[in-house]
């Protein structure tokens, strides 16, 4: 039996490395994709208000990083247990029905990304066909931000339930 512990703390810490690891790497991407969204913005600013340059697609591309942030950054609030949830009944279970509603949490959650995920990879095929308004480019990579981010909601849910699972006080913790 403790042989089987050992295993499984292994697992946990090997998960909870390769967690880490790949929060760091997405806060990072995000962290520039808001820095260039600011120089965007800063610039499409000054082209409006202080001198009058023809930089109409600030906007546009502005709104594409905010996507590309704002979905990407789903994936942290998963591996560090931050996303939305309603503890306060979940609290009062005792530790064996929490664990079991925090691994049907889990699951639930691993659907609904996997489902985006699918479906997130035909809509960014049929964006091959559209076209940015100003840009001209494919709404391909603008597009792609939903398959992307979900599969990463998906591994990090799947690093996070094994980690989670590893550890001694995974039952006693409320994590849904």
């Amino acid at each position: 039996m403790l042989h089987r512990d050992e295993a499984l703390s292994r697992w946990a810490e090997r998960s909870a490395a390769a967690s880490a690891w790949l929060d760091k790497q997405t806060e990072r991407v995000c962290a520039a994709l808001v820095a260039v969204m600011l120089v965007d913005v800063g610039l499409g600013i000054f082209g409006r208000y202080v001198v009058p340059l023809p930089v109409t697609w600030t906007e546009e591309l502005a709104r594409y990083l905010m996507i590309w942030v704002a979905l990407l950054a789903i994936s942290c609030g998963v591996a560090r247990r931050e996303h939305i949830a309603v503890t306060m009944l979940f609290q009062f279970l005792p530790a064996g029905a929490r664990s079991v509603l925090g691994i049907a949490f889990d699951a639930l959650a691993f659907a609904f990304f996997g489902f985006l995920f699918y479906f997130g990879l035909g809509m960014t095929a049929d964006g091959a066909s559209q076209y940015a308004t100003i840009f001209g480019m494919t709404m391909v990579l603008p597009y792609a931000a939903v398959p992307v981010s979900a599969a990463l909601a998906c591994i990090q849910l799947a690093l996070s339930a094994v980690r989670d699972f590893g550890r001694p006080t995974a039952a006693t913790e409320v994590h849904p």
